[in-house]
């Protein structure tokens, strides 16, 4: 009887470890692939075709030349499958870009350069390893000489129309200097005394005739690949609806021409609070505002 007893319970928990290991029938049915066919079915990865008519700035990219077509073929690999990056920047690109454009254009800089600005940065203050900061990524002492307060405590390369105008100072002067504007937008990463020294070292003139650095290489195929991605993102695959894109909130003018001890509290007196006074003013560096020299100061805060 014992005996029979250890052989039922043996029976028994062979078939419980049976059904953990190989699972019931409508289990293994569940765990079949729902299909043998080959991925590429489901998910693709295509070459994409580049339109022949290319242009920056009113001046045509000679996709002509096999290593032209190659750098522009790149950077709209690169930027339509980063998608995430991209489709970031077409949002930011719909509450920023208005803020550029009339700057651009009052200083008579062509729209395409907004298009340099969404390379520099993302659209996004941010700072680089260099020490170049805000949305047009303007070194300091290129700043301070373009009139720009650049100090601990204000900092107006995050003031994206001061520093819209000083990149717009610069761009004339380099257009002034080399004769067309894509000189002028390589330049902008290379230096202006960086490209001059290139043209004389290697006797040509043009751009994509130039030997650079490879930062400097991809610096106008990517300007264009960008201006070109978020020109037509619908060619590139980016679906969205136009309440997905950012859109810039309203705000009015504070004027201030004295210090301000304590920033927090400041904007407790206007209604807000110390984390939106800064969002909507990047350019303040610190709880306070100094001002020792009596500058008037433009304060945005949100319209109610």
């Amino acid at each position: 009887m014992e005996k029979s007893i250890k052989i039922l319970g043996l029976i028994a928990i062979i078939f419980v470890s049976s059904i953990f290991i190989f699972g019931t029938k409508s289990d293994n049915i569940k765990n079949e692939p729902v299909s043998d066919k080959n991925t590429a079915e489901f998910y693709q990865i295509k070459a994409l075709k580049i339109p022949d008519n290319l242009e920056f700035a009113g001046e045509k990219v000679p996709l002509g030349k096999t290593e032209i077509l190659e750098r522009v073929d790149r950077e709209l690999l690169v930027n339509t499958y980063w998608q995430s990056n991209t489709l970031l920047l077409i949002k930011r690109a719909h509450k920023y870009f208005p803020i550029i454009e009339p700057i651009l254009k009052k200083n008579g800089i062509p729209d395409d350069f907004k298009y340099l600005a969404a390379i520099e940065s993302g659209l996004q203050n941010v700072t680089s390893p260099a020490g170049a900061k805000g949305f047009w990524q303007i070194m300091p002492q290129t700043a301070r000489e373009l009139s720009l307060e650049v100090n601990d405590n204000v900092d107006e390369r995050y003031n994206v129309e001061k520093s819209t105008e000083v990149a717009c100072d610069y761009l004339k002067k380099a257009k002034n200097k080399f004769g067309n504007w894509t000189l002028a937008a390589a330049s902008y990463n290379a230096g202006m005394a960086g490209i001059s020294r290139k043209q004389n070292e290697q006797f040509v003139d043009d751009y994509y005739d130039l030997m650079l650095s490879e930062e400097t290489k991809r610096y106008l195929p990517r300007i264009i690949a960008v201006k070109e991605i978020l020109s037509n993102p619908e060619n590139y695959g980016f679906v969205f609806d136009k309440e997905d894109l950012y859109v810039e909130e309203e705000t009015k003018i504070v004027k201030v021409d004295t210090a301000i001890t304590n920033i927090a509290r400041f904007s407790k007196s206007l209604g807000t609070n110390y984390n939106v006074i800064k969002y909507h003013n990047p350019w303040l560096r610190e709880n306070n505002l100094n001002n020792s020299s009596r500058k008037m100061y433009d304060i945005k805060i949100p319209v109610k």
